[in-house]
């Protein structure tokens, strides 16, 4: 869970934006081109960049402060983001009546429901091995991608709980039910949508399958739920996000949480999920990179959002959407809440203050928390749990669609049409 420092935000030199965008090139563009290349060699480049924005900081800025800051913000993310996989590993879950479209459309419905319980990373983590098997016999890239659109991202818009956005939201004093009551329409148009267009790509594919797959489809296995207990170890990591003080507890109790999933799980079950550290390891190596390049794009945005001439709910849904898809969704939501409170002369750390605002300027909120949460799903990056899920589809060897791939196949032609769909329908006035 990324929680923001209480730093001094300082105004880098626009320069030092270039190590991220170097980096986000790295991620799109080197798995295609060198592989090789990139397999061996995406830790060193990953902290080399990274390493480039700590100096600068460090020596540069003399801003130490800023940079041990972020470097906890990480560490209670892969404390969040690992537990919840490790956890979801220790889960196997067998399903009855598999595939066929309908099938498929009210699972990913599920999945959205689910992400407001449990988190999108929570969601994610338990849903997406089952998903792979289901449709096992047909599974193409498109599979992929709606995933992290339904259960990544949109799905976990209604409550903190949902995505780190929010959650950040209700730790600066936005009630927990406020964003469910605003939210709600919007959440379900996106999600209605999303799934309806699912569905009619899922049909023809299911259609287009020779006989033989569509009647391996419909068949019937048991359902069964193994490794019940970890359900407990999972009602650990969503308390522990809850918790403030004292300083460490949080993360300490959500890796405890995972020790003792991993050290109680039979190995039968590790076993039937395919699982493995790979995919986590992977996260771990290319987001440590990304905390710390995106640091001078994000102070450099606080310091200049003024000069973009954001003034109106549905600016501060596109920005923070553009933004949000690119960089990580949670700081990016309060750098742009923040901007939204300034523009009415108020401070988001003054309780009353955040009354206020709620009360008569509601719709910056809500147009800040739909960008920041849908607009998550933009890219592989925008959203802690994307990642998760493609490395985890990756391993399982079936089909995923590269960085690039996903933009232009899929997140830019559909999904962006949906989410301005939605902006100009509750938005616009």
């Amino acid at each position: 869970m990324m929680l923001l420092a209480d730093a001094t935000i300082l105004d880098p030199h626009p320069a030092f934006v270039i190590p991220f965008a170097a980096l986000l090139l790295c991620i799109a563009t080197m798995p295609l081109l060198l592989p090789k290349v990139w397999e061996h060699h995406f830790k060193k480049i990953s902290l080399g960049l990274g390493l480039v924005a700590v100096l600068y900081y460090l020596i540069g800025l003399h801003a130490g402060g800023r940079m041990l800051g972020v470097a906890w913000e990480y560490v209670s993310f892969i404390s969040f983001i690992g537990s919840l996989f490790v956890v979801a590993g220790g889960i196997h879950v067998r399903t009855k009546g598999e595939a066929i479209p309908s099938v498929n459309a009210l699972y990913l419905l599920a999945g959205a429901i689910l992400a407001n319980l449990v988190g999108t990373t929570g969601a994610s983590m338990l849903l997406i091995r089952p998903w792979i098997r289901m449709n096992k016999y047909r599974f193409t890239t498109f599979h992929t991608a709606f995933f992290i659109f339904i259960v990544s991202n949109v799905g976990g818009c209604l409550t903190p709980i949902g995505d780190p956005p929010l959650f950040l939201g209700y730790l600066k004093g936005v009630p927990f039910w406020w964003v469910t009551a605003k939210c709600l329409p919007a959440w379900a148009t996106a999600v209605g949508c999303i799934v309806a267009v699912f569905y009619a790509l899922d049909r023809v594919n299911f259609l287009a399958a020779p006989k033989a797959i569509r009647e391996k489809q419909t068949g019937h296995e048991e359902f069964k739920i193994e490794g019940l207990r970890n359900f407990g170890w999972l009602a650990v990591i969503l308390a522990a996000v809850f918790l403030k003080e004292p300083p460490g507890l949080r993360e300490a109790l959500m890796v405890v949480a995972a020790i003792g999933s991993y050290k109680t799980t039979a190995r039968p079950i590790h076993d039937a999920n395919h699982f493995s550290f790979g995919p986590i390891k992977e996260v771990a190596w290319l987001f440590a990179g990304i905390f710390a390049t995106m640091v001078p794009a994000l102070d450099y945005l606080e310091c200049h959002a003024g000069a973009l001439g954001i003034s109106t709910p549905m600016h501060f849904y596109w920005f923070s959407g553009a933004l949000s898809g690119v960089l990580d969704n949670a700081p990016t939501y309060l750098t742009f809440l923040t901007a939204a409170f300034g523009l009415k002369g108020l401070n988001i750390d003054n309780s009353a203050n955040v009354t206020q605002f709620l009360r008569e300027h509601g719709a910056y909120a809500v147009a800040v928390s739909l960008g920041s949460v849908f607009f998550g799903a933009m890219t592989y990056i925008g959203n802690g749990p994307n990642f998760m899920v493609k490395a985890i589809v990756d391993h399982a060897k079936v089909h995923t669609p590269n960085f690039f791939l996903y933009i232009i196949r899929y997140s830019l032609p559909i999904l962006l049409p949906i989410l301005a769909l939605v902006g100009w329908l509750f938005l616009r006035k």
